[in-house]
Parts: C-alpha cells; sequence; structure tokens
C-alpha cells in the first residue's frame, strides 16, 4: 500500500514510524515532514494549507490512502476533494471538520444531541457580548469560534478580562476571520482528558485516553503552549465506568447527529473533556471536539496501537470499521516536549541537535517536530526548526518506569537554548490544568 502522510510535526513523525511497521506498506511519502520523518520516508515540500498541491501529489505518487495529520487542510476540504478522484482518505469531510473548525457549530450540535458541554453563547456583535458579560460576572472563557493554531481560549477570571478578550477578538482581531464571531462559554474546573475514537461515519473504534500539559512551565505556570507533554490516561482516572460513559453519552450521539446531518464522521473523533464534580464519581462535560488527533497525545497513544495501523485507516475511510479488530495494549507512554528557548514568543532556529543517535533506555523514542536536515543530510545532526522540536517518550510497565525513561532519554538530547518541564507524569491520576485549544 502507498501511503501519503500530510504534516511536519511530531504527531506526523509519530504515524510515520507507526506505519512503517505495517507489513501492508509498499512506500510512505510525507508531505511537508521533518528530520525525523526524512529517515523513514521521501519529504515533499508542500505546506499542508496547499489544498491543491497536495491533491496533486496524492494523485502523481498514485497514494492508495491519504493520512492527514493537522485540521487545516481537512477544514479546507482536502478529504472532499480526494474523494472525488477516489483516493481514500484518514481524516473528515469538510462538512464534518466543522465541528472542530467552528465552535458554536459543535456547541449547537451538542445541545441538539443532548451531549453535555458548557453553557455558552455565541455572538457577532460586541454589544451582546458585553450584556453577556455584564450578566455572567463570574469567571468565564472567551474562545474565538474558527480555527486559531490552538491559540484562541482565553480564560478571563472577572468581567473585565473577559471584555478584554472580546476586544482582542472582535475589535484587534488577533485571530483573524476566527474571531469575528466569539463564544463566551461557562468557565469548568477539573481534570482534563482527550479521548479518541477511530470512526467510519457509523461505526467507532474502542476510546482511547491520554492527558496533556499545556502550561510552559512546571506546576502549570506559565503562557499555554501548543502542549508540553502528555501520558497515558490511568486507570483510576479513566476507569470503565468513565470510558463507558463517554462512548454512549458523548461519542456515540455527535456520531450518530453528524451521519444525521449528512456529514457522516470518518477518521479519528477527539473530544477534550473536563471531569466535573466529585473525583470518585466525575461528570464528563465536552470543552471541545477535534477532527484529528492531538499533538502531543498521539505520540503516547500511537506506540499502544496493537492493530495494524493502515487496515485500521484503511477501514475508516472505507466505512467497514465493524469488520476489524482494534486493540490497545495496557502499556504506559510518557512524552515530555522539548522546546526552544523563548517559545512560545520568540526563538532561534538552526541549533545543531545532539545525541539523537545515542542508545537510550529501553522502550523509548524520539519523535521530531520543529527539526530539519542538517547540512550532511541524514549523516549530520538534524538542526532546529520550530518552536517545539522534539517528544521525548518513555513506555513502561507502570507511569513511573515509562517516566523515568523519557527523561532518562532525554538527558541524552542537547540543543541550544534547550527547555522542558520535569513534572510530566509527576500527578499521572490528575490532569494538569490548562485550556483546551
Amino acid at each position: 500500500m502507498k501511503v501519503l502522510i500530510v504534516g511536519s510535526g511530531a504527531r506526523e513523525h509519530a504515524l510515520a514510524w507507526r506505519i512503517k511497521q505495517s507489513p501492508n506498506l509498499t512506500r510512505l511519502w510525507v508531505a511537508g515532514g521533518n528530520a525525523g520523518t526524512a529517515a523513514l520516508a521521501a519529504n515533499l515540500d508542500i505546506r499542508s494549507s496547499d489544498v491543491g498541491s497536495l491533491v496533486d501529489a496524492a494523485r502523481e505518487v498514485a497514494a492508495d490512502l491519504v493520512v492527514v495529520g493537522p485540521e487545516a487542510p481537512l477544514a479546507m476540504g482536502l478529504a472532499d476533494r480526494l474523494a472525488k478522484l477516489e483516493i481514500p482518505v484518514f481524516g473528515p469531510s469538510r462538512a464534518a471538520a466543522q465541528i472542530e473548525a467552528s465552535k458554536s457549530f459543535a456547541l449547537d450540535l451538542m445541545r441538539n444531541a443532548g451531549v453535555r458541554c458548557p453553557e455558552f453563547v455565541s455572538v457577532q456583535d460586541k454589544a451582546d457580548a458585553y450584556a453577556y458579560i455584564k450578566t455572567h460576572p463570574g469567571p468565564l472563557v472567551v474562545k474565538a469560534d474558527g480555527l486559531a493554531a490552538g491559540k484562541g481560549v482565553l480564560l478571563c477570571e472577572d468581567s473585565g478580562q473577559a471584555q478584554a478578550a472580546v476586544e482582542l477578538c472582535m475589535s484587534e482581531r488577533a485571530f483573524g476571520e476566527a474571531g469575528a464571531t466569539v463564544v463566551l462559554e461557562e468557565y469548568l474546573s477539573g481534570p482534563e482528558v482527550s479521548v479518541f475514537a477511530f470512526c467510519d461515519g457509523e461505526h467507532m473504534s474502542p476510546l482511547v485516553a491520554a492527558c496533556d500539559y499545556k502550561r510552559l512551565e512546571d506546576g502549570d505556570q506559565g503562557p499555554n503552549t501548543g502542549g508540553m507533554g502528555s501520558f497515558v490516561a490511568q486507570p483510576d482516572l479513566w476507569t470503565p465506568r468513565l470510558e463507558s460513559e463517554v462512548e454512549e453519552n458523548i461519542m456515540k450521539p455527535v456520531l450518530q447527529a453528524m451521519a444525521e446531518r449528512g456529514s457522516p464522521y470518518k477518521g479519528v473523533l477527539y473530544a477534550g473533556l473536563m471531569l466535573t464534580g466529585p473525583v470518585s464519581n466525575p461528570t464528563p462535560k465536552v470543552l471541545e471536539f477535534n477532527c484529528r488527533l492531538g499533538d502531543p497525545e498521539t505520540q503516547v497513544v500511537i506506540p499502544s496501537l496493537a492493530s495494524d495501523p493502515l487496515e485500521l485507516m484503511m477501514a475508516c475511510a472505507r466505512g467497514d470499521l465493524d469488520r476489524i479488530d482494534v486493540r490497545w495494549e495496557s502499556k504506559n507512554y510518557v512524552g515530555v516536549v522539548m522546546v526552544s528557548g523563548g517559545y512560545p514568543g520568540e526563538y532561534q532556529t538552526g541549533f545543531e541537535i545532539t545525541g539523537l543517535d545515542d542508545e537510550g533506555p529501553e522502550g523509548t523514542m524520539v519523535f521530531h517536530a520543529g527539526t530539519k536536515l542538517g547540512p550532511g543530510g541524514l549523516s549530520s545532526p538534524p538542526l532546529t526548526a520550530g518552536g517545539r522540536v522534539l517528544t521525548v517518550v518513555g513506555g513502561g510497565d507502570n507511569i513511573n518506569q515509562a517516566r523515568q525513561r523519557a527523561y532518562s532519554r532525554l538527558e541524552q538530547i542537547n540543543f541550544e537554548g534547550a527547555r522542558w518541564r520535569r513534572d510530566i507524569g509527576v500527578m499521572a491520576n490528575q490532569r494538569a490544568a490548562g485550556t483546551a485549544g
């Protein structure tokens, strides 16, 4: 099977790494890619937002399957254009991708399907926003309705902060057209968990869950980021009862609602949940839906996939997932993200990364994100090329072993200005606080 992966992050490197292990694979390309994917596949110099060139590439390489990592090309209709050429794609249609591309769409969908979510209002006028804020003086969450690269979620402790957030979105247009419509949401607190289901429009796989850390610094301090680390959700948080409730009362109703709208959902459905109420018996509420795998969650989830990834993804694309036995290993994984100094603000790139060829502890992996090949290509150390540079993953029989292995491997790697959190997985039974973006 000839496969084209779209994207250039650690998520896509992890997907390439797992797909490379499939006996069904014959050729592999990555549109975008990085220094890590270059060692596994042929990188194509195509941006994930260049849908036309992506379609052309899929046709030129005669891809049997296109696997889409990021949300933007899906929201731009990549899957629809590939479908017209009868090229199978692992990812939802443009209409189905609205579940992430428009927060108001997702909230309306959930409300109509009876899925628990925060109280909310969607506004297109500042006066309406200010009126709502006046009658809801407590903490609020202000969200740009559209795609904002994970940065359009603003936690506001009081009315003044909420009004400033509305100004940022609607007047200053800090998030462009994504902020033309703003969603004002009830503020929820509790552990967060990211839940993933592989879907074929009608059927879904057993769920898998992970927890991530969005704040830059230890103890959940500092600014929000794209994600500083993650771990596979532990059984004291992700219990069989909770898994069953999420499947029956959240994932299945949404999958059915999308089908009834004429937009059957194919690909990965990702629910960002807040567990409210007593820790012993929490009530899950949906903070957001995403139309793709998460990053950095993919880096700890994909290694635990025991089924053939290409059989699974092709079944989602074809609509016969019910014929596939989807299995997840019970092994624990912890992933720690190494970032450039200055991230998520301004940072420098082009620094040599050393230690990647060292033999790490058993069960460790390194997935590249913001990297590029050095002057000597694959024979020389790669260079930094982004804010989030690497995700270092450790696997083990328990969370502590996985965490120890991840950090031991990380200590072997170095580049100028490298930063990382030192508390990933420390409180594995309690999700790190932070916004779901």
